[in-house]
């Protein structure tokens, strides 16, 4: 403890057990806040760090979930640790050193976390400079308390500088913003800064761009003229000067411009990546994988745009703004040349745009089909192999790049026009303004315009390049406009309903109910589930049986929140599964497929699949639960083992071993396996059915098979046919009074009750 002497409103503060700020006593502060996430019992459990984030995430309106924090740094979190957990809670946060002057400006803002050397945490809820003093109050005080003046001293003994800053991620650049220009525009606006002090330097070379052809115009006008060697001596150090100058002003625009682009970029990629993992799983079901990473693709050619052409262009309006006036103050008549070709070049190419976006839209279909073959062949390569499909692969991608390459010639073939009929003016533009230049100055008397005519001519240069390029970026923009409405196609899709910071997070028990719930899938009029009612109480184990396209693999997508359009009702511990965070629902959630992906890695990193804070005794007890342990030991490199992709050095049962461990590795309330032994061979299929009990222990297990065998232990079974409900009973009472059970039993159970034999095989003659 540390006690804080003082005037009578300073009381000592506790700052062990963590400083926290009371909303009741910050601006814009709420009594809410005080409330224990999950429940106080819950809240209590967790240490003052985490409970100082709580209550800060509870202040903003998001509720953060301590089951999300996993950590393996240390007993205690850090502020890079606590600000992940939040950006994956849907905040926005950072981990930050500051020091007590910083402190001291959070007077009109939100909570603050501090981070104290102790292990503790705390929360900033104010500051007062004249005072030379910050509020604080721990996480454990009541909503009502007031908050506590630390000073400098006191505050310096117990924190090092370490906080964390954290606000809603509430902008218009946001994962939820739809991929537009409009979108693209907000992202560059938000570099303003750094593309002032660019736009700054650009102006400075802009105007020291003038000086060398003035200087050219002087010496021909006055040093040669008269013969004036200090003169010649004065514009010599100038221009050494203006060189020196220019050169180290151009790096440095160099740099900032490297800086702004590298940030676009990588803005670009994170919210293409974010937007690309919150499409729901039927988008990728129903798009090739192809098709979808050609389209965005296209976001490479956007990049290219913004940090290039765009940016270029930018600067050389700046250039346009200063020489053209200079232009027009040399000679107004050359001047006007220039701008008429400029704008002859702009209506040219203006007049091919719309028949231009045509062709190239066809260019786009064909590219998209062609990738979309691509794909399908990669990632079917294993059947391609097996079937000896290779000439029908050839002969469809053969077709795929003949139509892409005629789309392609056809487009280049009509975009050589505009660029045939601007050749000649750019040449007008550079060498017809030297001989109508040449020709006003043999009839000029005065005799400067000699002078004029080479600074003219070096100023028409660089303002040509510029002009011409101003007129084409408005080509370069409809191309563009092209990749953006590409890359828009997936990534403007509608998302998973819930966001990470929405939906309620109930403790899961694994009490599932269908209440009348009927649902469709998009395209069909036939329901895959028509009315389906049924109950399953938690901690049981419940099997679902039914012959192909009965609706068992519809209602694990359901349970998994993958499909959400239904109507009745699926509630989970009695809470609608519509209100409940998609994360916390799948986290709470082990899901073992029929044919399960496991990604390039070790087995231990594929078994505890990058969730932080697990190790490998973790990874260990998952695998023994799951009955992989033994085939994990016999590998060379044990759990160290490197997996390829599609996995070649791993049968099928081992697989699926790995993938159920993979599911146990977090402990879920509820494990569905959807049809997860069905590939299995009778050895792999005995190991897991002798785990099966000690894996259903103290969790609600739904297992999904047509292999009715592996469910005779089942609490109960529901048997579907054609989307409705059949019977529901344990495998006894269903042989009993189920037809379509008994039949589906006895169609697999042939084999034991037809023991007298087959007829014998007629050996072969040899004639």
């Amino acid at each position: 403890m540390v006690n804080v002497p003082g005037s009578a409103e300073i009381q000592p503060v506790e700052l062990r057990a963590g400083t926290a700020a009371d909303p009741t006593g910050m601006p814009g502060g709420t009594s809410e806040m005080g409330r224990s996430p999950g429940g106080p019992a819950e809240f209590d459990q967790v240490g003052p760090r985490l409970k100082a984030m709580l209550r800060v995430a509870r202040y903003h309106g998001i509720e953060l979930d301590p089951n999300e924090f996993r950590a393996a740094s240390s007993p205690f979190p850090s502020a890079t640790d606590l600000s992940e957990w939040a950006q994956n809670g849907g905040m926005w946060s950072r981990a930050v050193r500051i020091r007590w002057s910083h402190l001291l400006r959070f007077q009109e803002t939100g909570p603050v976390v501090l981070l104290f050397s102790d292990g503790g945490a705390g929360l900033l809820t104010g500051a007062s400079a004249e005072r030379n003093v910050v509020f604080l109050k721990s996480p454990e005080a009541p909503d009502d308390g007031a908050s506590t003046a630390v000073d400098e001293l006191r505050l310096s003994q117990v924190w090092t500088g370490e906080a964390v800053l954290l606000r809603n991620a509430r902008s218009y650049v946001a994962a939820d913003a739809p991929f537009t220009l409009r979108w693209l525009a907000e992202l560059v606006r938000l570099e303003s800064r750094p593309l002032r002090d660019v736009a700054i330097a650009s102006f400075t070379l802009s105007v020291l761009t003038i000086l060398p052809p003035l200087i050219v115009m002087t010496v021909v006008n006055k040093v040669l003229q008269f013969n004036s060697v200090s003169t010649l001596l004065l514009l010599s150090a100038i221009v050494a000067v203006v060189f020196a100058y220019e050169t180290l002003l151009g790096h440095a625009r160099r740099l900032i411009i490297n800086v702004v682009g590298a940030r676009l970029d990588t803005k670009l990629q994170l919210h293409v990546f974010s937007r690309l993992l919150r499409l729901p799983l039927d988008y990728f079901e129903r798009h090739p994988a192809g098709e979808t990473m050609y389209h965005l693709a296209q976001v490479y050619r956007i990049r290219e745009f913004l940090t290039g052409k765009l940016l270029s262009t930018f600067l050389d309006l700046i250039t346009l703004c200063v020489l053209l006036p200079v232009m027009f103050y040399i000679n107004v008549k050359l001047a006007w040349i220039v701008v008429a070709c400029a704008a002859v070049i702009m209506l040219i190419i203006l007049a091919f745009l719309k028949p231009l976006r045509r062709r190239y839209q066809r260019v786009i279909d064909a590219e998209t089909w062609k990738s979309a073959a691509l794909g399908e062949t990669v990632v079917g390569i294993k059947t391609v192999k097996a079937l000896g499909l290779e000439p029908q692969r050839k002969a469809l991608w053969d077709e795929r790049v003949a139509e892409a390459g005629r789309a392609r010639l056809s487009f280049g073939q009509f975009a050589s026009w505009p660029q045939t009929l601007v050749t000649p003016i750019e040449r007008v533009m550079v060498l017809g303004t030297m001989l109508i230049g040449a020709y006003l100055a043999m009839n000029d008397s005065s005799g400067y315009m000699v002078g004029g005519l080479f600074a003219f001519m070096m100023i028409s240069q660089r303002v040509a390049q510029p002009l011409v390029g101003l007129v084409r970026l408005i080509e370069d923009y409809e191309e563009v406009g092209a990749a953006i409405g590409e890359a828009a196609s997936v990534l403007n899709r509608p998302l998973e309903t819930s966001s990470n910071s929405l939906g309620l997070r109930p403790r899961l028990l694994g009490e599932v109910t269908f209440s009348d719930l009927t649902f469709s899938y998009i395209g069909t009029k036939t329901p895959a589930l028509d009315r389906v009612s049924f109950h399953i109480p938690a901690g049981t184990m419940f099997g679902i049986v039914g012959r192909s396209g009965s609706g068992k693999s519809t209602i694990a997508r359901l349970l998994q929140g993958i499909n959400r359009d239904y109507s009745g009702f699926l509630k989970l511990d009695g809470v609608d599964l519509k209100e409940i965070n998609l994360r916390h629902l799948r986290q709470g959630l082990g899901v073992v497929l029929q044919d399960n992906f496991l990604f390039r890695g070790s087995i231990r990193d594929n078994i505890i699949a990058g969730r932080a804070g697990l190790t490998l005794s973790d990874a260990m007890r998952a695998a023994h639960l799951a009955g992989a342990e033994e085939f994990i030991e016999r590998m060379p490199n044990g759990y160290d083992t490197y997996i390829e992709e599609g996995s070649p050095n791993l049968s099928g049962g081992q697989k699926q071993r790995l993938a159920i461990a993979r599911a146990l590795i977090h402990d879920p309330t509820i494990l569905i396996l959807d049809e997860a032994t069905s590939a299995l061979d009778p050895e792999s299929e005995a190991v897991v059915s002798a785990n099966l009990m000690r894996i259903a222990s103290g969790r609600t297990m739904i297992i999904v098979s047509h292999r009715l065998s592996s469910l005779t232990d089942c609490d109960q079974i529901l048997v579907m046919e054609q989307g409705k409900v059949l019977d529901v009973a344990s495998h006894t009472i269903l042989l009993e009074r189920c037809a379509v059970y008994r039949q589906l039993w006895s169609q697999q159970n042939r084999h034991l009750d037809n023991r007298g034999g087959r007829p014998a095989a007629v050996p072969p003659r040899l004639v």
